[in-house]
């Protein structure tokens, strides 16, 4: 079995103006398996296909990733960003199910 060392990105919804809820995105790195490892090309209506992971990562959960358990967008894995499609919860364990690539916010990083 394939270890896992990574980030996990959250996207904490806060009140930034009255009624105007925007995404802070937070990441913070766990260690885990990997527990299924196959890829998928689906087809498109375009030129190139688009590849899937229908991966299964096991993380070592913190009380942090119970609390916020719902705000898990994506994982970083092999220097790719991938949307999570699905969590199970197998205590002290969280399995996420990776889909496709993600293409949103990630946390800016500072000089």
């Amino acid at each position: 079995m394939a270890k896992f060392y990574g980030a996990i990105g959250y996207a904490l919804q806060e009140e930034t103006a009255p009624g105007v809820w925007t995404d802070r995105i937070v990441e913070k790195n766990y260690r885990g398996d990997v527990v299924l490892d196959q890829r998928r090309w689906q087809s498109a209506e375009q030129v190139n296909d688009n590849l899937n992971l229908d991966n299964s990562i096991s993380i070592i959960a913190d009380p942090y990733a119970y609390q916020n358990i719902g705000n898990i967008k994506y994982i970083v894995w092999n220097g790719a960003t991938w949307k999570i499609q699905s969590i199970s919860i197998n205590r002290p364990r969280i399995i996420l199910q990776i889909g496709g690539i993600y293409n949103g916010e990630r946390p800016t990083k500072s000089p």
